[in-house]
């Protein structure tokens, strides 16, 4: 019994210092330039070295610029916060565009350029710990959330009052999170596909690699909001949804394997303030202008305009 012991504490230590070395890689960029690891796409014995060693992602880089004309803009916040701006004559106000896990603001300008159209301004924005931003550290949405504080808090000081939001995946946890935790107060948020909790996003990677979560999941969990500074089982952007009063349109790909809909379902039924739900059968867990651009088109602007007819009609009373 006593070398049982010992036999199970030994394992239980290994699990953890496991855990602890895949969750900073998680939670930290690479700073060299090796391709970024796809869970599906490993064999059976790539995933067994992966166990030990953790999934490596090299820090996002920007790889093209937008095809209208931008402004370069650094803001300070928890460090460098590297943005472009789409200016516009006469704008309906101004949309601040905030990329997923592993995205930058470059893999954001087509959607930038569709609200450019709609007559908008724009700011797509790195966080910190991507693109040409400083640092390499992610928190999935935890302290991107102030990223997105220090973005409209540059705005308000210039005198803006129409700041809108929009994010996908990660981003899009974040805005939930800078609204409930930062009391950002936006006139209406567009939101892709955000998870619902943190324990979520983390076993569904395991699913992804045909690997039992429990309690590997739970471990990661630990190790990666310690490694952090943050409780990561506090990070639920489904109960941040409950502090959304601003107009929000809510979007999913049904055939998303990130995200279940049951937790996209959680998030809309908790949103307080006017709301839309917007589905996309045939996209999964991607940008939707791919498959459904027109459709992405439409119903953002038509979601922007009803905005305007609210304010316009709350003005003439």
């Amino acid at each position: 019994m006593k070398k049982l012991a010992y036999a199970l504490c030994a394992f239980f230590l290994f699990l953890n210092v496991i855990a602890a070395l895949h969750a900073y890689k998680f939670t930290h960029f690479s700073l060299d330039t090796q391709e970024r690891t796809e869970a599906r796409s490993l064999t059976m014995g790539e995933k067994l070295i992966i166990l030990f060693t953790g999934i490596s992602n090299p820090k996002p880089a920007n790889i093209k610029t937008p095809h209208v004309p931008y402004q370069h803009v650094v803001l300070n916040g928890r460090g460098k916060i590297d943005c472009w701006v789409l200016n516009r004559d006469a704008a309906k106000g101004t949309i601040l565009v905030f990329h997923g896990f592993s995205g930058e603001k470059s893999g954001m300008i087509g959607k930038a350029e569709v609200l450019h159209q709609l007559g908008y301004r724009v700011m797509l924005v790195d966080f910190v710990g991507s693109g040409a931003s400083s640092g390499n550290q992610v928190t999935l949405g935890y302290k991107e959330a102030e990223d997105i504080k220090a973005c409209t808090d540059y705005w308000s000081a210039k005198g803006e009052q129409n700041i809108y939001l929009m994010g996908t995946s990660m981003g899009a946890a974040a805005i939930l999170r800078a609204i409930h935790q930062h009391y950002v107060s936006p006139k209406g948020i567009i939101i892709e596909c955000p998870f619902g909790t943190m324990y979520g996003a983390v076993a569904i990677r395991f699913k992804m690699m045909g690997i039992p979560a429990f309690p590997m999941a739970h471990l990661l969990m630990f190790w990666g909001g310690a490694e952090n500074g943050f409780w990561a089982y506090g990070h639920n952007p489904e109960v941040y949804a409950k502090s959304v009063s601003c107009p929000a349109l809510l979007m999913y790909g049904e055939k998303d394997d990130r995200v279940t809909r049951a937790e996209t379902d959680a998030i809309y039924n908790n949103l307080a303030g006017p709301k839309q739900l917007l589905l996309f059968p045939e996209a999964g867990h991607e940008d939707y202008l791919k498959k459904y651009h027109n459709k992405w088109q439409e119903s953002v602007g038509g979601f922007l305009s009803g905005i305007n007819k609210r304010t316009a009609m709350k003005a003439a009373f």
